[in-house]
């Protein structure tokens, strides 16, 4: 038996389109993607407009044959759907679910009730007319294989109603949905949003797509009822609400054939196309960051097991798909070519088999210029946006492994690990105290990092101070992985002076501080450890921070209700700021008054 899908397309309400406009429209977007047509792929189009109309004689409800997984196996059935999702998520780009409109809502509940909606009326309230249509379109189906399930507006939901009645060796190699009301209260049938509370074992992804002008989508997708599935909005050609509402409109839109492609042809890769010749250029330093971080990651990866292993390999695919399309659209965009070390780490994150290219080990550094970006990943989530915590053990092979690759021999990673700890350790006041989760830090740091000095790495040519960093932010943003290194590694390196104002400022907030402070810190003793220079910038930054972080307390202490929250901001600024100088000066890191620095005046 032919292992290709077979495309089962349900319609909506109406005449249900018996000319398959909506056939001819759809393999045209197909088309334009490079796709083949459907003249190859068996394609089901049932018609029952006239069964939503009325039963002749009675059937059974056909019976539920998916029953949903517990315990391990649901949450393995979770996180295996999760990573299909995500991969055709990343494939299509991000969502945006829109903010949805109230009144469309209420207009679509009180349409239910209209003779144009008779039909949807009597599939969700006559339990014959629903189980006529499902027993009619499983009559039609394969009773094994592999199946495309594509639903218009009423569609939707029989289609949704249908995947735990589907034959048991029949898989669903992926669902779209169009004009979805699945939002709607109205439309929960018989408890649906309950049967569907987890994705059934038997789905590998679902997209649902809307539009704006589409009156019975209520400018809405359907993920905020289960949502596990994801939300595409898009824009069609249609000028009306009616033809907003269209099967044929949301079918031509190319987004919409993409998803529906890559489930019954595969991945094209044509992403892939041209990336993977990447060229023999020099690493800027966003690119030689990221090259770094993956290389640590992947290193950690190897030292894990088990659930934890499966986790984080999960985590890092998607970390490494994203920093390298990141990198690619930058880039593009500014004319420059893609360094191979960059362009061999691409690979198919559409595709769950699809082999994880591992970074080869770096270039040597200095021990000077491994400080910054080992202690960045010492102390920051490179995996954002996932949060995994990785044991310290764990920790510090990986980072052991990472430095002697770097030449500046393993006792340095193991150094800054600990450094970290021991960082942490000060400002928490307490062993075993919770480590700040440095990666969610607010915006507030790239603020700061934007407006001060700058990521100095001078092991590669290429970017140093702030206009650098704005340009880097610019391109990555700051919650990515690359622009979050980037903005970590400024920080760790600013040695502005008028970045004292901005920690003290009200709008930078505690968290923020302390992340700052905390990464300076391990620096510090990383250097005091490997018997480097200390950086005579940390210690004037801190007392500068903590002049103005105590005249703002006292500005605002006079006047201000003791339970203030700005107080109690400005309160954990002064313990952090407080801690890291006493551990400066009583570590001999406080600078030395010469006494040929001391003027008498007579």
């Amino acid at each position: 038996m032919s292992n290709d899908p077979v495309l089962l397309f349900l319609h909506g309400v109406g005449s249900s389109d018996p000319e398959d406009i909506w056939k001819t429209d759809l393999t045209g977007a197909l088309e334009k993607l490079g796709y083949p047509n459907l003249d190859d792929v068996q394609v089901i189009a049932p018609k029952y407009a006239h069964a939503l109309k009325g039963w002749d004689y009675k059937v059974s409800l056909p019976d539920e044959t998916v029953r949903a997984p517990v315990r391990e196996a649901a949450k393995q059935n979770r996180r295996d759907f999760e990573r299909r999702m995500g991969a055709v998520e990343f494939r299509l780009g991000r969502q945006n679910h829109g903010a949805g409109l109230q009144a469309y809502d209420a207009i679509l509940s009180a349409a239910v009730a209209l003779p144009w909606f008779a039909a949807a009326h009597n599939y969700l309230n006559d339990p014959q007319i629903r189980a006529q249509v499902l027993s009619h379109i499983i009559s039609l189906l394969p009773s094994s294989g592999r199946l495309v399930l594509v639903g218009h507006s009423l569609g939707s939901l029989i289609a949704a109603d249908l995947l735990t009645r589907l034959p048991i060796g029949l898989e669903v190699a992926g669902m779209v949905t169009v004009g979805s009301p699945l939002a709607n209260g109205k439309f929960d049938v018989d408890k649906l949003r309950e049967t569907l509370k987890h994705p059934p074992i038997n789905l590998s992804w679902w997209v649902n797509f809307w539009n704006v002008l589409d009156p019975v989508a209520a400018h809405r997708g359907v993920s905020s009822v289960f949502p596990w599935m994801v939300d595409f909005r898009v824009r069609t050609k249609a000028t009306s609400p009616v033809q907003a509402h269209s099967a044929s409109e949301y079918l031509a839109n190319e987004t919409v054939a993409a998803a529906i492609g890559f489930a019954i042809f595969g991945s094209q890769s044509k992403e892939l196309v041209g990336i993977n010749e990447g060229r023999s250029v020099d690493l800027d330093d966003p690119e030689r960051l990221a090259l770094l971080a993956l290389r640590y990651g992947h290193l950690v990866k190897s030292e894990l097991k088990g659930e934890l292993r499966d986790r984080f390999t999960g985590a890092l695919r998607h970390v490494q798909a994203t920093a390298v399309d990141d990198i690619r659209n930058r880039n593009d965009q500014e004319g420059r070519a893609m360094p191979s070390e960059v362009a061999r780490l691409a690979f198919d994150l559409s595709d769950p088999d699809s082999r994880l290219p591992e970074p080869t080990p770096t270039d040597h550094f200095s021990k000077e210029t491994a400080v910054m970006p080992l202690t960045v990943l010492a102390t920051d989530n490179f995996l954002r946006p996932f949060e995994i915590e990785i044991s310290k053990t764990n920790r510090r092979e990986a980072m052991r492994e990472l430095s002697a690759e770097m030449g500046v021999g393993g006792k340095f990673g193991i150094d800054v690990i600990d450094a970290a700890q021991e960082a942490q350790n000060v400002l928490s006041g307490q062993r075993g105290a919770p480590w700040i989760k440095w990666g969610i830090v607010g915006a507030g740091v790239a603020v700061l990092a934007v407006a001060t000095s700058g990521l100095i790495f001078a092991a590669a040519p290429g970017l140093a101070g702030a206009a650098a960093i704005t340009s880097a932010l610019a391109s990555f943003g700051p919650g990515g992985m690359i622009g979050g290194l980037v903005t970590a590694g400024s920080l760790v390196t600013v040695g502005g002076g008028g970045i004292a104002f901005g920690l003290a400022s009200s709008g930078t907030s505690a968290e923020t501080l302390e992340a700052f402070v905390a990464q300076r810190l391990t620096a510090v003793i990383l250097r005091k450890r490997q018997g480097l220079e200390p950086d005579p910038d940390v210690w004037r930054i801190l007392s500068e921070t903590e002049i103005q972080v105590r005249r703002e307390h006292e500005r605002l202490d006079e006047f201000s209700d003791e339970s203030s929250p700005a107080l109690k901001e400005l309160k954990r600024k002064i313990n952090a700021v407080e801690r890291a100088l006493k551990y400066l000066r009583e570590n001999g890191l406080e600078p030395q008054v010469l006494p040929t620095d001391l003027v008498r005046q007579d």
